[in-house]
């Protein structure tokens, strides 16, 4: 298993590994052609320094990916942090360490750029994702919070459209 920068031909695999799951599959977009909105982030995310799209490759295969963020800040006297995001394995591959070896790397990655923490948000309906990263040592210390905005792709209602006279859910 070798985890190595993402190239532009692993675009495909990194949206397929996305959509491999129920909540991904509500959200991603794995058709050939590709969206052009993937191409886009993907060169976003090439072009910026702070930023690193990781692969996992075994015998020619993607199995895995994360993106990794180095976020500078000014909180707790200044630094940096890195923010883990889209992690990834194949679902033919899960409890295989794949993932494990990804976030050891991630943190091995975090350190090396001096960053003072390591952080992640997970969807609150993955349990098992939640044990997977308490087992690395992640805490869940915070409450997330999320607004989608405008142009999000699933058609969700910005918060300022909701009608405050609607019953409550």
């Amino acid at each position: 298993m070798d985890i190595r920068d993402a190239r532009r031909g692993d675009v495909p695999a990194i949206v397929s590994l996305l959509a491999d799951d129920e909540l991904g599959r509500q959200r991603e977009d794995p058709n050939d052609p590709l969206p052009e909105a993937y191409w886009d982030a993907y060169a976003a995310i090439e072009a910026d320094p702070h930023n690193r799209l990781v692969v996992v490759e075994e015998a020619g295969e993607v199995v895995g990916t994360l993106q990794l963020t180095f976020i500078p800040h000014l909180a707790f006297r200044g630094g940096w942090r890195a923010q883990v995001e889209a992690v990834r394995t194949a679902s033919g591959r899960r409890g295989e360490g794949v993932g494990r070896r990804l976030l050891e790397w991630a943190i091995d990655e975090a350190r090396a750029q001096g960053c003072h923490l390591i952080q992640l948000t997970t969807n609150a309906a993955r349990d098992d994702a939640h044990r997977f990263y308490e087992s690395l040592g992640f805490e869940a210390s915070h409450a997330g919070m999320k607004r989608y905005l405008e142009g999000d792709v699933l058609g969700r209602r910005r918060a300022d459209e909701v009608d405050d006279d609607a019953p409550d859910a």
